[in-house]
């Protein structure tokens, strides 16, 4: 019998399971432009130069079957943002696809079947945290 434990404990400190993890590799010409107005474009590395232009391009690592929720944290470099909404193909063009879009909006239900919105926040939050070597990382709330 498996049984999926959401969280783990170890003596007083909580260890949160970890949904998703990739690390950066190259970012595009225009996403600092697309940060500007609070969207986040991921693709996988080999991505085509049309995408690649405007994407954060990763190589996945770790991937959960199921998807992630509301609550559910996203951590770029040292910054955390909670999920709010997420679209209903989102998790999977994120598993077949490398392809993720986070919308930094704070809405509750996705506009975009594709889209992951996460807590409203200001594009400057990011920091340089967006640059290659960075993990990004998703990670259940409970």
């Amino acid at each position: 019998m498996a049984v999926q434990l959401r969280s783990l404990f170890l003596g007083s400190e909580r260890v949160l399971e970890t949904i998703y993890r990739t690390e950066i590799t190259e970012v595009g010409a225009e996403v600092p432009e697309f940060l500007e107005s609070g969207l986040l474009i991921l693709f996988k590395t080999g991505a085509p130069p049309e995408l690649a232009e405007i994407s954060v391009l990763h190589d996945p690592g770790v991937c959960r079957e199921s998807p992630p929720g509301p609550g559910d944290v996203v951590s770029i470099g040292d910054r955390e943002f909670r999920i709010t909404a997420i679209g209903e193909k989102a998790w999977e063009n994120v598993r077949k696809l490398g392809h993720a879009v986070f919308k930094f909006n704070g809405l509750e239900e996705a506009e975009l079947p594709g889209e992951i919105c996460l807590e409203r926040s200001d594009p400057d939050a990011l920091g340089d945290n967006v640059r290659p070597g960075v993990r990004v990382e998703i990670r259940s709330a409970e």
